[in-house]
């Protein structure tokens, strides 16, 4: 799996798991405060596609992820 797919995994994982946390209606809901972590990860997406860097997908390399395409 390369870095990128790795970043949109993590993403994806992110968000789904700070939702089931933060939206009462959830069976594992904690806190209101995890939506906070939600809108975090989604700034960090768009920042990444504006500025076409991402500080996870570096780190990904460094750790051995391939590049991809």
């Amino acid at each position: 799996m390369t870095s990128w797919q790795l970043v949109r995994l993590f993403a994806g994982l992110f968000i789904l798991l700070s939702l089931a946390l933060g939206v009462p209606a959830s069976p594992l809901f904690v806190s209101p405060w995890w939506l906070a972590f939600t809108a975090f990860v989604g700034a960090n997406l768009l920042q990444s596609a504006i500025t076409q860097w991402c500080l996870l997908e570096t780190i990904l390399r460094k750790l051995g992820a391939p590049a991809g395409h």
